[in-house]
């Protein structure tokens, strides 16, 4: 789904209430456990996570006016979504995340490449999803972009 959103709090005032508390609480993880330097921003009508143009200023591959992408999340038509650009670039990251989801909900986490989705909000994983954030820094970030896009 898609929200005509200028800023984060515009985004997540136009999202149904169901989704409002998860998604806010979502947010509120990631910004107290993402390592100094990524910036909050809008993102592909998406509340975004980036490496500032200051810090990389190649930025994305795909589009070298937008600023590195690194976490996403979005309040989907049939789930929430939290897009970890670090599980894509990291088989290391991802073998991690999947095992400690699978370990704390005995249950496999539905994933994409980059993206992990939550059909039942009330079973999001605030305290796993706060430890991924804080795994790589902005530079270690980059490290792993830069040698992924190389490949």
């Amino acid at each position: 789904m898609e929200y005509d959103a200028k800023n984060p709090d515009d985004y997540l005032s136009q999202l149904p209430e169901d989704r409002q508390g998860p998604m806010r609480r979502l947010r509120e993880i990631i910004r107290d456990h993402l390592p100094a330097g990524f910036e909050e921003t809008m993102s592909y009508g998406m509340i975004g996570y980036v490496v500032p143009h200051s810090r990389y200023p190649d930025g994305y591959h795909c589009d070298p006016k937008l600023p590195l992408p690194f976490i996403n999340i979005a309040s989907q038509k049939n789930h929430i979504a939290l897009y970890h650009m670090g599980l894509y670039a990291s088989p290391g990251l991802q073998q991690w995340f999947i095992a400690a989801y699978t370990k704390l909900l005995s249950a496999k986490p539905d994933m994409g490449k980059s993206c992990i989705r939550f059909r039942k909000p009330e079973l999001i994983p605030f305290v796993l999803i706060g430890e991924l954030c804080g795994k790589l820094t902005v530079s270690e970030w980059i490290e792993l972009y830069v040698g992924h896009v190389r490949k």
